[in-house]
């Protein structure tokens, strides 16, 4: 059975689940997306490895294992969502060290923010797919980029949308001070709305 590239459309606050976070995959040649219900650390800590301006001031726990791997030459090369049973995604890690190849169980989640690390590919199969996979007309498409921009806080960062501050007032020099404090005191969210008003001035 052929495997599917996919690649990561998003993250966006489930609707179904509470705490919850929706994955969003898609397929490289292919108008099917597959969505996959996170847990919150691994939101964020998916979201920190997207966003290449923010850099926690300690490894979080993907991080280390990064650190880890590459320490005793061990790489990642590619991760394999490979089942599907009663509504829950199983996937493997494929990985090599000295030419041995040797395949680890994973959480989804957790693949794929090693995956995002290690900038390995994601795969599936048709079957899986099949399943679980939802067909987006170009409208809805761009409907749902459209909804991850405008919700970006929420998504990336579990940022509650009540009580965000107003960085209107204050220079890029400040901003970006604030944001480098932000970081260095492991405030992620507090980050996030920084950057969001520096990228809005951008």
């Amino acid at each position: 059975m052929s495997l599917i590239k996919l690649t990561i459309k998003g993250i966006s606050y489930s609707q179904t689940q509470s705490g919850a976070y929706a994955l969003v995959l898609s397929e490289m040649e292919g108008t099917r997306t597959l969505p996959i219900i996170i847990g919150a650390f691994e939101a964020q800590s998916i979201a920190i490895a997207l966003e290449k301006e923010i850099r926690p001031p300690r490894p979080l726990t993907h991080d280390l294992f990064k650190t880890f791997s590459d320490r005793f030459s061990i790489t990642v090369k590619q991760v394999i969502i490979h089942k599907l049973v009663d509504g829950v995604f199983y996937s493997s890690l494929i990985c090599e060290r000295e030419g041995v190849e040797e395949v680890i169980d994973t959480r989804t989640s957790d693949a794929i923010a090693l995956a995002v690390r290690f900038e390995a590919p994601i795969f599936t199969y048709e079957n899986i797919l099949d399943k679980a996979g939802i067909y987006l007309k170009m409208d809805e498409e761009l409907t749902i980029e459209e909804d991850l921009e405008s919700d970006e806080d929420e998504i990336e960062f579990s940022i509650e949308e009540e009580g965000k501050d107003n960085y209107s007032h204050l220079s890029l020099k400040e901003l970006h001070e604030q944001l480098n404090d932000a970081v260095a005191n492991e405030n992620y969210e507090l980050a996030a709305r920084i950057r969001d008003e520096i990228s809005k001035r951008s």
